[in-house]
């Protein structure tokens, strides 16, 4: 049995590339690492979500630093290509611990969002597995969007409603025009 490392941004994304991994018949072990997540509370509400979501589905998952002055000392340098800068480091650090952890093989649940930059995360994912010798396996998982979507309400996941750094979350929520409360 192929083992493969699953980098993972958020329970409700892992849901789908989680379950086709296994019918194809890898074993999986999760990284979460997303210095990008701001602020502080809701990285702590999908971290602790995930770790809700792995005990319900015997995953083992390892958890990185939190560093979030790593992402915006990256990510500040150039904002027009911010998830550039944010899925490279978040891949790297991936390929790092698979190596750490003996895997050849490792793929992102951000290869499962509709709303992530698929064709970039496939990019930077092969260009890191070739300079580090692992392999980065590409598999489209929007494909089963809908039914990790269902699965994550049946199970009363946390889904959050922004990607995850303080300018996606701008993108979402902020408006010009006041609020009468």
């Amino acid at each position: 049995m192929e083992r493969v490392l699953l980098h993972i941004c958020c329970a409700p994304c892992t849901i789908y590339p989680l379950d086709t991994l296994k019918k194809m018949g890898f074993k999986i072990e999760g990284f979460f690492y997303n210095p990008n997540i701001h602020p502080s509370k809701e990285y702590m509400l999908r971290r602790d979500t995930l770790i809700k979501y792995a005990k319900m589905d015997n995953l083992e998952v390892y958890f990185g630093d939190y560093k979030p002055e790593l992402f915006f000392s990256i990510v500040t340098k150039n904002l027009e290509d911010r998830c550039r800068y944010c899925y490279q480091i978040r891949l790297e650090a991936s390929v790092k611990k698979a190596k750490e952890r003996g895997y050849k093989v490792f793929t992102t649940t951000l290869l499962y969002s509709k709303r992530q930059k698929h064709d970039l995360i496939k990019e930077i994912g092969e260009s890191i597995a070739k300079k580090e010798d692992v392999e980065f396996f590409y598999y489209d998982f929007r494909e089963g969007w809908k039914k990790g979507i269902e699965k994550s309400k049946e199970i009363c996941l946390y889904r959050q409603n922004y990607c995850g750094c303080i300018f996606s979350e701008k993108e979402r929520f902020y408006s010009d025009e006041p609020q009468l409360l």
